[in-house]
């Protein structure tokens, strides 16, 4: 009866400790439970648990989840991105410089065995729906790395000094847990210090940043977006290892774009003349959203493929929608 009832403590030790996220508990009463089995002459069950713990641990390790505090939750989106490089339609430079800081992340050893460090803090810059939060998907997947995309509006608050504490969080957890950490629309907390309408509270926030950038000698990836690199301090320049500029897509970009995203709707013969032209000043993500629209279309019509006429209609509603915008 004394073993049964030390089995039942152990059990509700066990749910407590998951439900309070007592990782380093729960593993030690698991492994109490498996000695426990052991005694009672159950070898094979003993066996197993302890190497249910043993895999938990290492694939922790590995594959860590980040867990905001209470005070950050919102701030941070976490994800795991699954978009393959291919998927990424960008200006060859552009698509070699990527490459490279894939290539220096995954030989950083090389690099270290001569006091030198890969690119890790990169700046992108360019008009919305050009590619800039895409690549840092992409370079999350690449890089085998979750992704925790951070919402820079919601960094900012009305407070003083709490913008700098929550920013201090973030950059602590980019030395603890490694990852890619996108700070989204950047121009919240990164525009010029001598603007005359800028607030003390946000010159500190800005300088913070500085500091906090170049003191940085985690293992993550830090990316930064902007759409308005006017706004932004010239200091911030030099803290970061590249700075990639991205465009509207030219002709060819927008017919891989296309070819790309309709797949198998895709006729075997299209006329690209008469597409092309009607996705001009259409940024990608226009691109994407008018084909996907083509495509809805052509499978509520019972058809297999999308015609270059239904096609131009879309990417045509795209362009007048977009020209109708403010600004």
């Amino acid at each position: 009866m004394k073993t049964e009832m030390a089995t039942a403590d152990q059990i509700k030790s066990l749910i407590r400790s998951h439900f309070s996220d007592d990782i380093e508990r729960f593993t030690t009463v698991a492994l109490q439970l498996a000695a426990h089995e052991a005694n009672q002459g159950h070898g094979a069950l003993a066996h197993e648990i302890r190497q249910i713990v043993d895999k938990a641990k290492s694939e922790r390790g590995r594959n860590v989840l980040l867990k905001f505090p209470q005070e950050l939750h919102g701030l941070a989106l976490p994800e795991v991105p699954q978009t393959p490089i291919a998927s990424l339609i960008v200006a060859k430079d552009l698509r070699n410089r990527i490459d490279r800081t894939v290539h220096e992340f995954r030989q950083q050893h090389k690099l270290k065995a001569h006091a030198l460090s890969n690119r890790r803090k990169i700046l992108l810059i360019g008009p919305p729906g050009t590619g800039k939060t895409m690549t840092a998907r992409v370079l999350a997947h690449e890089l085998r790395m979750p992704l925790y995309t951070i919402q820079v509006d919601k960094l900012v608050t009305k407070f003083m000094g709490e913008t700098g504490a929550k920013l201090r969080q973030i950059f602590d957890l980019i030395q603890r847990v490694q990852g890619v950490y996108l700070f989204d629309e950047f121009d919240a907390i990164g525009g010029e210090r001598s603007l005359e309408n800028d607030v003390g509270e946000m010159r500190r926030v800005l300088n913070a940043f500085l500091q906090f950038i170049e003191a940085d000698t985690s293992d993550s990836l830090i990316i930064a977006t902007t759409n308005s690199p006017r706004l932004l301090d010239k200091a911030l320049y030099r803290r970061f290892d590249d700075v990639l500029y991205y465009s509207l897509p030219d002709d060819g970009d927008k017919q891989q774009l296309m070819e790309n995203i309709m797949g198998s709707f895709l006729p075997s013969e299209m006329d690209w003349h008469t597409v092309i032209p009607e996705a001009a000043g259409l940024s990608h993500s226009e691109i994407d959203l008018a084909c996907r629209d083509a495509i809805k279309q052509t499978i509520l019509a019972d058809k297999q493929k999308v015609d270059a006429s239904l096609l131009s209609q879309m990417l045509r509603e795209r362009r007048d929608t977009h020209q109708r915008l403010p600004g």
